[in-house]
């Protein structure tokens, strides 16, 4: 796993390691169930005290990117309740879904109702972006329906959960650390597919181009995009240039006329007035890509 970290900067060492963390799990650099380095071995791989990468895992456990196994191990996403002995027959598998859905809080006539439903579900006729963040949520949505022209909807994690009818007619979408946490509410012919965020580099070096002290920004209506930005462009920025985040509504006009280079997410490209503006497009091509791929012809 590498982190690049910059002491020459306003944001904390800790907020860098646990934002390119986020980076490269949203980027598929690593993977849900994949153990991270320990707190000393990732200390003395960046060259900072222990207790900074201490800190920056407890925030990531927090916001729910990590989980903590027994034996202290750290790895991406959560991690459910004991798996059921495997069924050996049909009988089987009907009397455990029976007994966990018994234990979940739902009726019999509930449970058969949902088997209907799941057996009477036609193929996908759109997407269902599960996402915590609004701002997030509609630039997904946003990038999804220009790249593919497919009906595309949105909701919580807390919300499908509770209504796990919204994925009839659906194909899932959601990051890649909480795939499995929605195993058990899609259909098993239709597995939630993770989304993949596209690599960065590229901005990265554009800031490298910039010879004088300069302004840069970032506009989005994503405050966790704007976030995982100022960890992962801090050593670019280092203490040369001044970096400037703004989040906007939908509808927000922007005139950042002063600034040297402006990155913009899909949905404040065409808000945003600058001299110099270039477009951030949240989802890697191969990932758009399988999508397009897994709904078939229309």
């Amino acid at each position: 796993m590498q982190i690049a970290l910059s002491k020459n900067s306003d944001v904390t060492l800790r907020q860098q390691i646990a934002e390119q963390i986020v980076f490269l799990i949203t980027t598929g650099q690593i993977r849900a169930g994949e153990e991270l380095p320990s707190v000393r071995a990732l200390a003395r791989q960046s060259k900072v005290h222990h207790n900074t990468v201490s800190e920056a895992y407890q925030e990531l456990v927090r916001r729910g990117w990590l989980t903590r196994r027994r034996g202290a191990q750290l790895v991406v996403g959560t991690v459910s309740g004991a798996p059921l002995a495997k069924p050996h027959s049909l009988d089987e598998l009907i009397n455990q879904s029976i007994q966990r859905a018994r234990e979940m809080g739902y009726t019999l006539q509930a449970l058969r109702q949902r088997v209907l439903e799941r057996l009477m579900a036609q193929p996908p006729d759109h997407f269902l972006i599960v996402e915590e963040e609004p701002g997030l949520r509609d630039i997904i949505q946003q990038e999804v329906v220009d790249s593919l022209g497919w009906r595309v909807e949105g909701c919580s994690l807390e919300h499908f959960v509770s209504e796990p009818s919204l994925a009839i007619g659906a194909q899932v979408l959601a990051a890649n650390h909480i795939v499995e946490d929605l195993r058990e509410l899609v259909p098993q012919s239709r597995p939630s597919i993770g989304l993949v965020y596209g690599e960065a580099s590229e901005h990265v070096e554009l800031i490298g181009k910039l010879q004088k002290p300069s302004l840069v920004a970032v506009v989005s209506v994503s405050g966790s995009l704007l976030r995982t930005a100022r960890g992962l462009l801090a050593p670019a920025i280092g203490r040369k240039h001044t970096l400037n985040e703004v989040l906007v509504t939908k509808d927000e006009k922007v005139n950042l006329g002063t600034a040297d280079l402006v990155f913009c997410d899909t949905i404040t490209i065409s808000k945003v007035r600058s001299r110099h503006k270039v477009h951030y497009r949240l989802i890697a091509n191969a990932c758009l890509e399988h999508l397009a791929s897994s709904l078939g012809p229309r």
